[in-house]
């Protein structure tokens, strides 16, 4: 593998932003696409465990009232492609099992050799649910998957937006989510920038790295 330059990738991340008006008309090519689903798949997360569901949206009406449920912003609406973030609430020991059984799986060896695996995965996630922090545990994993999605866009010049500004309750029963156990934390239009966005011009506002930066 050929490592991306660092030239490359401060110049994606810079060049990002979150793109409030997306050109209707530009269509993200099915194989970057792909990669970006790829992307999504390979993030890490607690354990490897993958609390999430990534629901991209192409259904037009679906995406008129999600955009209805996300105040009237209307990146639902203008992107290319729309994906919603959810998460795996309440992930139970059934959970644990289904993740120890794939890794069996792609691994070639018994589940049984993973026992101790499990029994501390079942474990840790038993007192974070006994100690009421479960889900609010797992959703950081989310926004892991979410970040990820947005340096992969950048890297492949491609615009995101991601959005908060949505109501969770109406977006899970637009979509069926409460039904598999999931719930909606968060939603990312992606495409690519309008020519007319006034915010493609605007200068990031960061703090200086010495300031963020603590080296001990």
């Amino acid at each position: 593998m050929n490592p991306v330059s660092t030239e490359a990738l401060l110049g994606a991340l810079r060049w990002r932003y979150a793109t409030q008006k997306f050109d209707p008309e530009r269509r993200i090519p099915e194989e970057t696409w792909s990669a970006l689903e790829e992307a999504l798949v390979l993030t890490p997360s607690t354990f490897g465990l993958q609390p999430w569901k990534f629901v991209v949206v192409r259904d037009p009406e679906l995406r008129q009232r999600l955009s209805a449920a996300s105040w009237g912003q209307k990146q639902p609406l203008e992107c290319s492609h729309f994906v919603v973030f959810a998460l795996r609430k309440g992930l139970d020991a059934a959970a644990v099992d289904r993740f120890i059984g794939r890794s069996a799986e792609v691994r070639g060896i018994a589940p049984d050799q993973l026992q101790r695996l499990r029994n501390v995965i079942v474990g840790a996630t038993d007192r974070a649910r006994a100690g009421g922090y479960l889900d609010s545990w797992m959703s950081c994993q989310v926004y892991i998957a979410l970040g990820q999605f947005m340096a992969a866009a950048a890297l492949l010049g491609v615009d995101t937006c991601p959005m908060e500004g949505l109501k969770p309750e109406a977006y899970d029963e637009i979509l069926g989510l409460a039904a598999g156990g999931y719930g909606t934390l968060c939603a990312c239009a992606a495409g690519y920038r309008a020519a007319d966005d006034k915010y493609a011009a605007i200068p990031k506002v960061r703090f200086p790295v010495a300031e963020v930066v603590a080296r001990r």
